[in-house]
């Protein structure tokens, strides 16, 4: 399989500027999603280019694999992975919380929270890339 760490990166960029459109648009919500998107892609990046594999959506999990093959995780990025893992299934579904829609529950707080969450992880993957 060819090596596309910089299409998955690209695209985890891109993700992350759609992730301020919702925000702006006021679908915080899928702000919250596409972050979450983002950064899940960043992380795939670094095991492109590391030759590994990397199923599974949760960051957390995904950096604990990294971890493993000797990349050092800072805690920061391990924090921010767990805010964003919590968006990856409420963001979407009415039927993760008591009542109401996702879009009654996230606000413009937790769209800028997961977009400077992601855009934390997205730079630990550059950094981790160079």
């Amino acid at each position: 399989m060819a090596e596309r760490s910089a299409d998955w990166m690209k695209q985890a960029k891109r993700d992350l500027e759609m992730a301020k459109k919702a925000r702006e648009s006021g679908y915080h919500e899928w702000a919250c999603f596409i972050a979450q998107q983002a950064a899940e892609k960043g992380v795939k990046a670094v095991y492109q280019a590391k030759g590994g594999s990397a199923i599974g959506h949760g960051i957390g999990f995904l950096l604990r694999g990294l971890k493993d093959n000797r990349v050092p995780i800072p805690e920061g990025v391990r924090k921010a992975a767990k805010k964003l893992d919590g968006s990856y299934i409420l963001s979407r579904y009415p039927d993760g919380m008591a009542e109401g829609t996702p879009a009654d529950h996230f606000d413009k707080e937790d769209a800028d929270d997961a977009i400077r969450s992601a855009g934390e992880i997205l730079r630990f993957c550059e950094d981790t890339l160079a």
